[in-house]
């Protein structure tokens, strides 16, 4: 699939998910792969970005998550993804301006658009 064919994807997904990701009080991203990403702004203001774009063109998003908490991470992506399971996990994250660590609740859902499976996050401040 090509790059216009991902993007339109994620606008599709955040255009059909826009009052979830507007009103939700908590942080949220819907994430296909790391370049193709969208979050809200509570989400980017948690970790220190200064707007949900400056997040979404981050390379590199599980770099915001503290290294020892990756490959849970990881292994509850590939549960969303590839059996269409759910997954809670405690997580520790990093503020890109302060460099404190937020410990965080992480609630990783499958969710189904256009065909393709993307993993919605849904963080809460521990």
């Amino acid at each position: 699939m090509g790059e216009n064919h991902h993007e339109s994807l994620v606008k599709g997904i955040a255009k059909e998910q826009k009052e979830l990701l507007e009103k939700s009080e908590q942080g949220i991203f819907i994430y296909l792969d790391d370049t193709h990403k969208v979050c809200n702004e509570k989400f980017a203001a948690m970790l220190g970005y200064s707007s949900a774009k400056e997040w979404a063109e981050t390379d590199a998003p599980l770099a915001d998550i503290a290294e020892e908490d990756q490959p849970a991470v990881i292994a509850a992506y590939e549960n969303a993804t590839e059996k269409l399971v759910a997954s809670s996990l405690a997580v520790s994250v990093r503020n890109v301006k302060t460099k404190r660590r937020i410990k965080m609740q992480l609630v990783l859902v499958p969710i189904a658009y256009a065909g393709h499976l993307f993993a919605i996050e849904f963080f809460n401040k521990v």
